[in-house]
């Protein structure tokens, strides 16, 4: 007796397979890997990537994992991290991101991000805030209110208590985290980039469409 195998048949998505609320902004590019919008106003970019091959993700259920992965890319270009989660989008498991890089002359750049995985493509969401004009001003702002508490020191010109990974007290490479980077500092300063980018990030989670056709690919199983 004989048994017939049909080859799997590929589940056709594309870029559009997924949308994102654009915020009102321009549409500056679009092809059929990736849409870009900006808002000059705010320096800040918001981009939908489509990659139609395996995820290079190396998981996306061991976060213990993800957090050294993507500390140790931060670091090696000199960066830092924010935020490193899995959360849920429909159901599917996505990894959230924010990073941050510092500018060439002053100020920081800063990069949200949601990678939503599938076993043989992948999608990405990615906000980018850069500090423009006079920076540093969140900064100065915290850290004179915690030198006032005593929750950061100064001594002999060494600063205690105010650069630390957020998941890591003994990290010391690239530009650490500083504590006016705090989530709960943002309604303090809504324009500042780092606020932009973690408003935006969330605001797509939570909106994000994706059509029937993505409810048939299979899933990223690492």
């Amino acid at each position: 007796m004989f048994k017939f195998f049909r080859k799997k048949k590929k589940i056709k998505v594309n870029l559009h397979s997924v949308t994102i609320p654009d915020q009102g902004w321009e549409k500056v590019s679009e092809d059929h890997e990736v849409t870009r919008w900006v808002n000059p106003q705010q320096s800040a970019l918001i981009v939908l990537h489509y990659f139609d091959k395996e995820p290079d993700l190396p998981t996306a259920k061991d976060l213990d994992y993800l957090k050294k992965f993507y500390r140790n890319i931060a670091a090696s270009s000199n960066g830092g991290t924010i935020e490193t989660d899995i959360i849920h989008i429909h159901h599917i498991p996505c990894v959230k991101t924010i990073i941050k890089f510092p500018q060439q002359e002053t100020g920081m750049i800063y990069i949200a991000s949601i990678t939503i995985p599938f076993e043989n493509c992948s999608y990405v969401v990615k906000v980018q805030a850069n500090e423009i004009g006079i920076t540093g001003m969140r900064d100065a702002v915290i850290l004179n209110k915690l030198i006032e508490t005593g929750e950061v020191t100064i001594e002999e010109e060494t600063m205690t208590n105010w650069f630390e990974d957020p998941y890591d007290p003994d990290f010391k490479q690239g530009t650490l985290m500083n504590k006016s980077e705090l989530e709960k500092y943002d309604h303090e300063f809504p324009e500042h980039p780092l606020s932009i980018a973690r408003s935006l990030i969330q605001s797509i989670a939570e909106t994000i469409i994706f059509k029937k056709e993505i409810n048939e690919l299979s899933p990223f199983k690492r």
